[in-house]
């Protein structure tokens, strides 16, 4: 398959890389350093060059801010037939986008950063399908993502975003909690050590990524239970109630079951 892929940020990059593997690849990026390490794909310089090369997808890989305006910007220059693709990791607005541009279209998301995760050994990797994509679209990256061992989902749109406020806000906003509250201090034991490296994976990973995520209106309702939980740990913590304790890490031992 022809696939145009714009933007060349981490997950854009690792789509070309993993994509030119099997099919024709072009990339472009505004910023052209970011295509200097391509050897397989097609490197475009203005987005015109679209036009002869025809493709038959259009990855839209660049940040959700941008997103819209990068399909506008591209439509142009698509054949009328090309199959439009996002990897957002949040798509709150992208369902009424997709109405509006009245194409096909098929909407992924890789749960996973290039950064944090070894883009070697995915299999215990997840990525989540939109249910209201293009079929073509949809089977095109349930093989895609089955060749690399991934666990592929599916969801709705409003689905999606519930879902990533659960498995990724909660983790992220722990971490960041975490990072807060650090201090220059000697000694630190094993159990920190795992949480700082958690930390730090997590800010290797692009600021406009974490924001999209955290900003996800769903993230919310997460919070505000991360704060009720805090506040009654607080609660045992300070009346040194023993058996409120035993009931409680009772109660979460059996929720990670």
């Amino acid at each position: 398959m022809k696939i145009f892929v714009l933007g060349a940020g981490r997950m854009g990059s690792w789509l070309v890389e993993a994509l030119c593997l099997d099919h024709d690849v072009a990339v472009f990026d505004r910023d052209p350093h970011k295509l200097q390490y391509f050897f397989r794909a097609h490197k475009i310089s203005e987005l015109a060059e679209i036009r002869d090369l025809a493709p038959e997808m259009m990855i839209n890989a660049v940040n959700l801010v941008h997103t819209r305006q990068a399909f506008e910007e591209a439509l142009p220059y698509l054949p009328e037939d090309c199959l439009l693709a996002d990897i957002a990791s949040v798509k709150i607005g992208l369902k009424e986008l997709y109405a509006g541009l009245n194409r096909r279209f098929v909407s992924t998301h890789p749960m996973f950063g290039p950064t944090f995760a070894d883009v070697r050994h995915l299999e215990r990797e997840n990525a989540i399908l939109i249910r209201e994509s293009d079929p073509v679209g949809k089977e095109f990256f349930r093989n895609f993502f089955q060749d690399l061992r991934l666990h592929v989902h599916e969801y709705s749109f409003e689905e999606h975003d519930e879902t990533i406020a659960y498995s990724l806000s909660v983790p992220f906003a722990s971490t960041l909690v975490f990072a807060a509250c650090m201090k220059k201090q000697e000694a630190p034991g094993t159990t920190f050590r795992r949480h700082m490296d958690t930390a730090r994976g997590l800010f290797a990973e692009d600021d406009q990524l974490l924001t999209e995520i955290l900003f996800n209106p769903a993230t919310i309702r997460q919070i505000e239970l991360i704060n009720s939980q805090l506040s009654f740990l607080t609660h045992i913590i300070r009346e040194r109630d023993t058996e409120e304790m035993q009931r409680f890490l009772d109660k979460l031992r059996e929720n990670i079951t």
